[in-house]
């Protein structure tokens, strides 16, 4: 168990996933800057937040609630929680509403399906904040992309489950350690706003670092 003082952001995850020196960076380094990919998924989430609550054929939509989970040590915001009527008597009592409910969170991003899991691990965690809230075990959510503007359903298994979970141990103990990563280049480097700070293609060689002087200096 966490405690108030020690929980870390969802979106933590998702960097950690994507790459450990991003996540040290922004979440140690406190390091951010934008490009266009992180300004569109900003805009995007401002709008979603925006719209606020509403009932639509009998399924409660929240939206930017807030999350926490002293269990897993993450706090943070989810887009849209639905909440539907739950069937077979297992669900969340909900203040000034009659029965019961099932909470289905969508996470809703920028552009396509990606090729890991980071993502899912991000929603799923996101799950694990409102289990704990609720008391209630929730089977699946959904991802919301831009590019083609449908939800792909994440089904929270075990195995996801568990990723969630590591990732967010991973997360904590980085934070916790304060010792940004060296940096790996990779194709991933270009749809990192953070490249011009990470200088990924920079080595602790003398010779790369002279290149690399010159190269800004011409």
């Amino acid at each position: 168990m966490y405690d108030e003082d020690n929980l870390i952001a969802i979106s933590a995850l998702q960097h950690m996933a994507f790459c450990p020196r991003q996540c040290a960076l922004i979440h140690i380094e406190q390091v951010w800057d934008e490009n266009r990919l992180t300004a569109e998924g900003r805009i995007l989430h401002e709008k979603v937040h925006d719209a606020g609550p509403e009932t639509r054929a009998g399924v409660h939509i929240a939206r930017g609630l807030r999350l926490r989970s002293l269990r897993v040590g993450l706090s943070g915001v989810a887009d849209v929680v639905e909440f539907h009527p739950a069937a077979g008597g297992s669900g969340a009592r909900l203040p000034g509403l009659d029965g019961l409910w099932m909470p289905y969170p969508v996470e809703y991003k920028r552009g396509r399906p990606k090729p890991d899991d980071r993502d899912a691990v991000q929603l799923c965690a996101q799950a694990l904040c409102i289990e704990e809230m609720l008391g209630v075990l929730i089977p699946e959510g959904a991802l919301f992309y831009g590019q083609p503007r449908r939800r792909e359903t994440v089904v929270f298994d075990k195995a996801l489950r568990e990723e969630t979970e590591r990732m967010a141990l991973a997360a904590h103990e980085l934070i916790a350690a304060g010792r940004t990563p060296a940096a790996g280049p990779s194709k991933r480097c270009k749809s990192c706003s953070l490249e011009r700070f990470c200088l990924p293609r920079l080595k602790t060689d003398g010779a790369a670092i002279a290149d690399y002087i010159g190269d800004v200096l011409r």
